[in-house]
């Protein structure tokens, strides 16, 4: 993995990450294909949506199609029909989510499978082990993401036990592909900061930002990505994950940071909500029963080049599925060229007012 900062304005990055798959512009935003595909939608969406770069999931991957890779000597992109770089997260945001059925131990964590209810064991090793065997080009260490709220003193031994699995990942890692470490700590910059320390120490190809967007208030939030990107190596990559909201988007960008996922494009799309240029719409809403506009005027997606809003809104009423595709095929459109004109805007020294556009446009509860 090489990664060039082309230019700087004020914190934010104008980079370039190349990888065995490909070439990513940064700041960019991973389309998330949790099971191997964004939902609904194809590898020839995807790249008319100008998508340089997919995250999968190698605890949804884990054993079913890790192990049909692996027999048949194969790496994920060859099985999903995907030529461009892939990130895989390593289960630890599951285990989050799972929080209610999960056993945890120095060793990994046990918890019932919400398909069959089997009992699952992943740990640091198998985390790795997985992801090697998929491929990607950029894996993610096996970490613990901490409710909010949280004590210090759970946090921090949550914490701890993130800094130990970090030293499994890392010697579990016997391939070429690109390690991440993920920074945990709660929402206590002190605890925050020591995480950073011992993973800089450890020594990874990029660092993300983990245990954000779990339910905190944006001002918390906010502090913590402003007290670390500062810490953060100046070198190597930088991930925001899970945080997707323009606005939010836009901010982080702002202190520095290059990398960002979130479901929300096809998860929204699917459920009528799109971005816009001028801020959110929701197709359901009965103003669009009669337009024939396009969802945006100043969008170059299929979508909006074949489709008027009062047909989306009928094929969503009718429970259509071709109506999530398109919609989804819109925000996936959107989030690659809002990414683009941030990219533009730190190459030409004007995103303030970029940001000041996205902050008039987009609220806190779009």
């Amino acid at each position: 993995m090489k990664f060039n900062i082309k230019k700087k304005y004020k914190k934010s990055r104008l980079g370039l990450l190349t990888l065995k798959h490909g070439k990513v512009n940064t700041p960019t935003f991973m389309t998330v294909g949790t099971y191997g595909s964004a939902r609904g939608l194809s590898e020839s969406d995807l790249n008319s949506c100008n998508v340089e770069i997919m995250l999968c999931n190698a605890y949804h991957l884990m054993n079913k199609i890790s192990k049909i890779c692996s027999s048949k000597s194969m790496g994920l992109h060859e099985y999903i029909s995907w030529a461009k770089p892939i990130l895989t997260d390593s289960g630890g945001y599951q285990v989050f989510s799972l929080s209610d059925h999960t056993r945890v131990s120095r060793g990994g964590v046990s918890f019932k499978s919400p398909i069959n209810g089997d009992i699952i064991f992943l740990s640091p090793e198998k985390s790795i082990e997985t992801q090697q065997m998929l491929g990607s080009d950029i894996m993610m260490i096996f970490d613990e993401c901490p409710k909010y709220p949280l004590s210090k003193d759970k946090a921090k031994e949550s914490m701890e036990l993130s800094l130990h699995w970090a030293e499994l990942s890392k010697s579990a890692h016997s391939t070429d592909q690109s390690l991440f470490g993920i920074v945990q700590g709660g929402m206590y910059e002190d605890l925050r900061e020591q995480s950073l320390s011992n993973l800089i120490n450890i020594g990874f190809d990029g660092y993300a930002l983990g245990g954000l967007s779990v339910g905190e208030p944006k001002t918390i939030r906010e502090r913590i990505i402003a007290s670390l990107t500062s810490k953060l190596p100046d070198d190597k990559p930088r991930y925001l994950m899970g945080v997707g909201k323009p606005i939010d988007i836009i901010h982080a960008v702002k202190e520095g940071v290059d990398m960002f996922d979130c479901v929300i494009p096809t998860r929204n799309g699917r459920n009528g909500q799109l971005f816009t240029s001028n801020g959110a719409m929701n197709i359901r809403n009965s103003k669009y029963q009669n337009d024939l506009r396009p969802i945006d005027e100043a969008c170059e997606c299929y979508t909006c080049k074949n489709y008027s809003r009062s047909f989306l809104k009928h094929l969503d009423k009718c429970n259509d599925s071709l109506a999530g595709r398109l919609m989804s095929i819109h925000n996936v459109y959107f989030y690659q060229d809002f990414m683009k004109k941030i990219r533009s805007a730190i190459d030409n020294g004007t995103l303030d007012q970029m940001i000041e556009k996205i902050d008039l446009v987009y609220s806190d509860n779009q």
